[in-house]
């Protein structure tokens, strides 16, 4: 039987500083194939080769993964600085639009790093442009030397809502995860519910209340280790539980994430 399609969205990249290809992290790849159970296609995010309807029609679900480019802060409102950093107008003209018609449609998506931010956005929300400028909060960025290991390690607890989504899903009101971002949430989007948050405030998980479909969205990297980790794991399972009944022409399982 032929598995059900994730459209992973890929990134722009200068292969060697020269040579321009459309990228997508192996560990997307794996998570998305060896956990959600589905088949990962990696889209190439630019409206000059596709648009959100043919990729609604030839994919069941979207994983809206990391990136280092930015949300554009025009997007929402605000004017570009140097604190912005770099940008990809492209994906932000395909996956802006692609999350609200998903949200109207039902049909599922899971956001990941700058993937959770593009929800926010695309609900209405804003950013701040540099989390570990602002009074009180820590260094959310990846650590700049070490192995991928170190890198992704788990360093900081989510606090989640009791009773919550996220609560429920992972069996647990605080997780451990990785840290590897450096823009977050300012003002939550409407109909963001915001479930999670780090120990110095910053949001961590959401969803889009009154959506059909699944839209759970987190700050860190769950496809790090998702096939081991205890939160990573859950997560993908019931993305890709969403992603086999959207298929199927069923409702969304309501029994692990609902209200």
């Amino acid at each position: 039987m032929t598995r059900p399609v994730v459209g992973i969205i890929g990134n722009h990249q200068l292969l060697n500083d020269t040579y321009p290809a459309y990228t997508g992290g192996e560990m997307n790849t794996e998570a998305v194939s060896c956990v959600s159970g589905c088949l990962p296609l990696l889209i190439a995010p630019d409206p000059r080769y596709v648009c959100i309807e043919e990729l609604m029609q030839v994919c069941d679900g979207f994983l809206l993964t990391g990136g280092r480019p930015n949300v554009h802060p025009e997007e929402y409102g605000e004017v570009a600085t140097e604190a912005h950093g770099a940008f990809d107008r492209a994906r932000d003209s395909i996956v802006l639009p692609l999350v609200r018609a998903c949200v109207e449609r039902g049909q599922p998506f899971l956001g990941i790093c700058r993937g959770f931010q593009e929800v926010n956005v695309a609900m209405g929300g804003t950013l701040h442009p540099e989390i570990r400028d602002l009074p009180g909060r820590m260094n959310h960025r990846m650590p700049p030397d070490g192995t991928l290991e170190e890198k992704f390690a788990l360093r900081h607890k989510v606090k989640l809502k009791e009773g919550g989504r996220f609560h429920r899903l992972f069996g647990a009101s605080e997780v451990m995860t990785n840290t590897l971002h450096g823009q977050g949430i300012n003002r939550a989007g409407a109909r963001i519910e915001i479930e999670g948050h780090a120990p110095d405030g910053t949001p961590e998980a959401i969803y889009v209340k009154g959506a059909p479909g699944f839209t759970l969205s987190v700050q860190w990297h769950p496809e790090w280790d998702a096939a081991n980790d205890p939160v990573s794991r859950p997560l993908f399972e019931a993305f890709g539980e969403a992603v086999r009944a959207w298929s199927a022409g069923q409702s969304l399982p309501q029994q692990r994430i609902s209200a």
